[in-house]
């Protein structure tokens, strides 16, 4: 009679139709009960393995550590996050609001939403990663009719001479 029920937990984790392996949510509390009926249900001709036993703890306490260790990372990563954003009070920046809409000012606060930092410019709150850029004091930024003069055109391009042409003034 085989009696590693737990022991399959780590090789093969059950699935439901949704694909999810139901085994992922065990709980340290859960897997010790789970454990216990094991050892209480198994047959007392053939007992579980003492080495089963404790390769079955052995996976418990790695459980529990890698839990720990995401928890860990996932602080420091807001602690990051929300070090980064306070470096850019005061700092003039160019984002993309929730709406998709351009905005140009400059921070005055930070907030935490939902443990993701927020960039806070007159009335909008930013996520951090639609942030396109930082200016620099005095600088101004940009509009799109400036930035399109700016560009070189096709026309332009075209007469230019090929790169592998050009050559290094110093040389």
């Amino acid at each position: 009679m085989s009696t590693g029920a737990i022991g399959a937990i780590g090789q093969q984790g059950q699935q439901n139709p949704t694909g999810h392996d139901v085994f992922e949510d065990l709980d340290l509390d859960a897997f010790i009960k789970l454990l216990v009926v094991e050892l209480s249900n198994q047959d007392p001709m053939e007992p579980m393995d003492n080495s089963q036993i404790l390769q079955q703890i052995s996976q418990i306490r790695e459980i529990t550590s890698n839990d720990r260790l995401s928890e860990t990372l996932e602080s420091v990563k807001l602690g990051q996050n929300m070090a980064t954003a306070a470096g850019l009070i005061g700092q003039t920046i160019i984002a993309l609001s929730n709406n998709a809409e351009r905005v140009i000012g400059q921070v005055d606060r930070v907030s935490i939403e939902y443990g993701v930092p927020k960039l806070h410019v007159g009335e909008y709150a930013i996520d951090m990663r639609n942030v396109a850029g930082i200016l620099a004091d005095g600088e101004q930024a940009i509009d799109e009719t400036e930035a399109e003069d700016a560009l070189v055109s096709e026309e332009e391009a075209d007469s230019l001479p090929p790169e592998d042409e050009v050559s290094d003034e110093g040389s």
